[in-house]
């Protein structure tokens, strides 16, 4: 299908709860002012939003509740109706449950059936992992338009019943890091059958040139562990989540170096022709460290990291959301992700064309 372009339609993202400042973490976790104020200066995380009340653990949206919302906003962006939707994936690190798999609790809810499914399991480069699935599956004929979501909900790792005074360093970091959401993007092919957020029917369509995702980790310690618990071994020792932060921050940004220069290979552009740089999104102190190591000189970085924390496969889709609406024609975009579990280095690159 030679002449074939999959374009980017429209974007909608969904959060739970309202956003928790540092000082509301702190007073929950009776960690003082000095850390607030670290996790300000080291972390650089404002806000973010959980799907559980820390104070009353009631819970306000798990990932299907909160990706069903993201999907109806995409398709109602995109002028298309569940029925049109050709096939749906999902990328998430925090399935709400194995089985069923949470993609088809999101396509039930959303009144999409008869059409092929697929659930990654990834941090936060599966979002680009489902763009590319999808991408492809595009590409090949077969499907015109595709639902693509991703997000997470670390929440539910967080033991509220503890005693803040013995919880480590390490998980007040992920506290403090971490926030819950999804988001979603419809990726079509032929004729736009709606408008872009921020456009007007005409306008020019947004076109996903390329995706790269490659698997880094030969030989490489994991940098993230989230493990799961069944039955038999609920009550082993140990925490549920566990981060190699001087690992991350030593390898991340030559990562990201590393698969930026693969993209633009790919894609035949130089640093200088692009406009837009949606940076990895680990916190806010790393994406500047990561953004100083890419040296895009001129191209405006969209990051929103710092208001809804990390909230892992969802982030592209926050970033996207920001940019849809501030593209021209011949505008030239590329974002980034790098998951730590496994070492992925992925990214993408998208344009604005003008309308014939």
């Amino acid at each position: 299908m030679s002449g074939r372009e999959v374009q980017l339609r429209s974007v909608g993202t969904a959060l739970p709860g309202p956003a928790i400042d540092n000082a509301t973490l702190a007073r929950r976790f009776g960690v003082g002012e000095v850390w607030e104020q670290w996790v300000e200066a080291f972390l650089g995380t404002r806000t973010r939003h959980l799907s559980v009340d820390l104070f009353t653990g009631e819970v306000d949206g798990w990932l299907a509740d909160l990706g069903a919302l993201a999907g109806q906003r995409a398709l109602a962006a995109a002028g298309v109706a569940p029925g049109e939707v050709d096939l749906i994936v999902l990328a998430t690190s925090s399935p709400d449950q194995l089985m069923p798999a949470t993609v088809n609790v999101i396509a039930d809810r959303l009144g999409i059936d008869e059409i092929p499914s697929f659930q990654l399991q990834s941090g936060c480069s599966g979002a680009l992992q489902a763009l590319d699935l999808a991408r492809q599956l595009l590409l090949g004929g077969r499907h015109r338009t595709a639902l693509v979501l991703g997000g997470d909900v670390s929440a539910k790792q967080w033991d509220l019943t503890a005693d803040p005074r013995t919880v480590p360093q390490a998980q007040l970091v992920n506290a403090a890091m971490f926030g819950d959401g999804v988001g979603a993007a419809v990726l079509g092919v032929d004729a736009e059958p709606g408008t872009q957020p921020g456009t007007q029917p005409g306008a020019g369509s947004v076109v996903l040139r390329e995706v790269r995702v490659r698997l880094g980790g030969l030989g490489r310690p994991s940098g993230h562990v989230v493990e799961w618990f069944g039955v038999a071994d609920r009550h082993r020792l140990g925490p549920g989540v566990d981060e190699d932060y001087k690992a991350i921050e030593q390898l991340v940004p030559g990562l990201a170096e590393q698969v930026l220069d693969e993209l633009l290979h790919d894609v035949g552009w130089k640093r200088s022709d692009v406009d837009y740089l949606l940076p990895p999104q680990l916190s806010g102190r790393m994406t500047a460290k990561i953004v100083e190591t890419l040296a895009v000189q001129g191209a405006v970085e969209v990051t929103v990291v710092p208001d809804v924390g990390n909230t892992g496969n969802a982030l592209p889709f926050f970033q996207l959301e920001r940019l849809l609406p501030r593209l021209s024609p011949g505008d030239r975009a590329v974002a980034l992700a790098i998951e730590s579990s496994k070492w992925i280095r992925s990214a993408f690159a998208l344009e604005k064309v003008a309308a014939p």
